[in-house]
């Protein structure tokens, strides 16, 4: 039986430090790179606050918002994945940076959400696998753990409208637009 090649695709960094630099990734069933229109668009939404900001990103995939963010001048970030291959090859990237301000953890993003941080974070990226129902408990958790600072911003990646959701009280709509299925938002927390 002959085995087939995992197939290879390529994520580029739109801006910041390593703008234009692209890196490959081994495709998963599930895996939905942010497109770099989208990531454009957010980061220009985050412009004036993600300079030191720590950034998570349970659910981490290709590591595309984990590595723009941190392009971008993010001061720390921590990327989540549930896929050995993911983490191995999202810490060659960050090797390949000689970036050292970042950690990759191979583990349920949504698991580490039930459990309380060390410290707060400014902003976290929410792009789970679709139709798995992950984004509501996700966004649950980060409230009920203290995962949040007081006016942290919240992106939301969901195959449903923003509307249809049920997101937490104190978040208030920052931002929001469609890309073909794909309904993007940004949200902030209010104290």
């Amino acid at each position: 039986m002959k085995q087939t090649k995992p197939k290879v695709s390529q994520l580029r960094i739109i801006g910041g430090e390593w703008g234009s630099r692209r890196f490959s990734f081994t495709e998963q069933p599930g895996l939905r790179p942010t497109p770099d229109r989208v990531r454009e668009t957010l980061f220009n939404w985050l412009s004036n606050d993600i300079q030191g900001a720590r950034c998570l990103d349970p659910f981490t995939g290709s590591g595309a918002l984990t590595l723009e963010a941190l392009s971008r001048g993010a001061g720390w970030a921590l990327a989540v994945d549930l896929s050995r291959d993911i983490v191995i090859t999202l810490r060659e990237h960050l090797t390949t940076l000689n970036c050292s301000n970042a950690e990759v953890r191979q583990e349920n993003g949504l698991a580490m959400l039930g459990t309380a941080p060390a410290e707060a974070y400014n902003i976290v990226f929410l792009d789970p696998p679709f139709y798995q129902e992950l984004l509501e408990p996700a966004c649950a958790a980060l409230e009920a753990n203290d995962w949040l600072t007081e006016d942290a911003f919240i992106y939301l990646e969901s195959e449903n409208s923003p509307g249809r959701m049920n997101l937490p009280g104190n978040w208030q709509l920052h931002r929001d637009k469609r890309a073909g299925q794909v309904w993007y938002s940004l949200w902030r927390r209010q104290a």
